[in-house]
């Protein structure tokens, strides 16, 4: 009993652990415990931490296990299943039906691979790189590439082989004996025959064995894209314009402002005061303004026809390509204002509503890539269609130039003319392979038949267009 009126307790209990508490009674109450872990806890935590350990080497073996599962199958080829499965049914039909030659099968088979294996040891410590000359050819042309292979081993390394692949083909490449960082370049001519695109890479060295039975490949990612341009000529100066040179030519629309002078007529509010022709207007007692005929460089548009059923082949189609690629390039080098669309543009998923797609016409060399990436249009519109889209359209046009095949008749070009306004110039280009080439006029329409591409600046020299 203390002397200020309090009453205290302490205990003490053991057991398998120690228990203490403390008990105060009085204004203030405190209860405090504490409780030792003692050999049975720690018997069941070191159990616990087995079982996790235990665990996690299972996963870890597993994935071990299952991705040298998916190397082996990865390294049988198509003859190496089956000569598996022929092994293993000759070792069935041996035990079910004690064959010798089941049993003569399964050894064959089994032997056989097994000889195949040693090949695949080993692996190609190769650092590779690709070196393109350039990256745009013209048709017909050649690309040369440089590859090269660096032994990074401190050991020589066996000859080997290289495949690369250069669109739909696949070249292959011998590497000879290669010393401890030692290198070596390969040339490759690459023969570019049509326009298009032909993507080189990436490089894989295999390993197989001499039957092909088993296969064992590392790949590098490196890719690269070459360009290939279809065949332009050089048109006359200003033929990309026709009617309009790039000083200013008066044109048949009239306007408030300009410097070709048309006519006067009667002030109207809002006319500018600066504008009013005073000797006009003291003559005849009116305020009379001056009035103007627009002056403008040409505003181009090639439409070109990416439909393969409004030409007769292939090379029909090329044909009109190289025509719409070589008048959209001379727009490009003048500085022309352009629209080049077709029914088609490389890297879009889905169409426009309105079937015009626009390419990419910032220099030259940009323009004749897209011209390259170009394709045939399945699904796209018929030209009368894309012409009155075009018409329609927010931009203005002097001149438009229509680029199709040989199948299209007259009534659906003319058709085609008609969607512009009288003030845009309108001429269709039908690409006829190996026709006489010609142009007459119909009505506001100019239509021109181009036989070889040769044809067109011989055409634009004669004024025929």
């Amino acid at each position: 009993m203390n002397t200020d009126g309090t009453q205290s307790r302490w205990f003490t209990r053991t057991s398998t652990g120690t228990y203490t508490g403390t008990r105060t009674r009085g204004r203030t109450q405190t209860r405090t415990r504490t409780r030792a872990m003692g050999d049975g806890t720690t018997a069941l935590s070191a159990a616990a931490r087995r079982r996790v350990q235990t665990k996690r080497w299972f996963k870890r073996t597993w994935r071990t296990l299952r991705r040298g599962t998916l190397a082996v199958t990865r390294a049988i080829t198509p003859l190496g299943w089956f000569v598996c499965f022929v092994g293993v049914a000759g070792l069935v039909a041996g035990i079910a039906f004690s064959w010798v030659e089941a049993w003569f099968v399964a050894v064959c088979a089994a032997l056989v691979l097994l000889i195949a294996t040693p090949f695949l040891i080993g692996s190609r410590a190769y650092h590779t790189s690709i070196s393109v000359s350039r990256a745009n050819v013209v048709a017909g042309g050649e690309v040369h590439l440089e590859i090269g292979v660096q032994n990074a081993a401190a050991r020589p390394m066996l000859p080997a082989v290289i495949e690369l692949p250069v669109g739909p083909a696949l070249r292959e490449l011998t590497v000879p004996l290669l010393g401890a960082h030692h290198s070596t370049v390969l040339p490759v001519a690459i023969a570019a025959e049509r326009r298009g695109v032909i993507k080189v890479g990436p490089l894989t060295v295999a390993r197989q064995d001499p039957l092909g039975l088993l296969r064992r490949e590392m790949t590098w990612r490196e890719v690269h894209r070459v360009h290939v341009h279809p065949k332009t000529v050089l048109l006359p100066p200003n033929s990309a314009g026709l009617v309009r040179d790039l000083e200013g030519q008066a044109s048949k629309r009239l306007i408030d402002s300009d410097l070709s002078f048309h006519a006067v007529r009667e002030y109207a509010p809002g006319d500018a005061m600066r504008h009013i022709h005073w000797k006009s207007t003291a003559k005849t007692g009116t305020l009379m303004v001056r009035q103007y005929e627009e002056s403008q460089t040409a505003r181009l548009a090639v439409l070109f026809d990416a439909r393969r059923e409004e030409y007769a082949s292939d090379d029909e189609f090329e044909l009109g390509v190289s025509i719409a690629a070589s008048i959209s390039v001379q727009a490009v080098r003048e500085g022309r204002e352009r629209f080049i669309a077709s029914g088609y543009v490389p890297g879009r998923v889905r169409p426009r509503i309105d079937g015009l797609e626009e390419l990419q016409s910032r220099d030259p060399v940009q323009m004749l890539d897209s011209w390259s990436e170009l394709n045939h249009a399945p699904d796209g519109l018929p030209i009368e269609y894309l012409a009155r889209a075009l018409a329609h359209s927010a931009r203005d046009l002097s001149i438009v130039v229509i680029v199709t095949g040989s199948a299209p008749d007259m009534d659906r070009l003319r058709r085609t003319a008609i969607s512009f306004a009288g003030d845009v110039h309108v001429m269709a280009i039908r690409a006829e392979l190996l026709a006489d080439p010609g142009a007459y006029r119909v009505d506001s329409l100019t239509v021109a038949t181009v036989g070889a591409l040769g044809d067109l600046p011989q055409l634009m020299v004669r004024g025929a267009l």
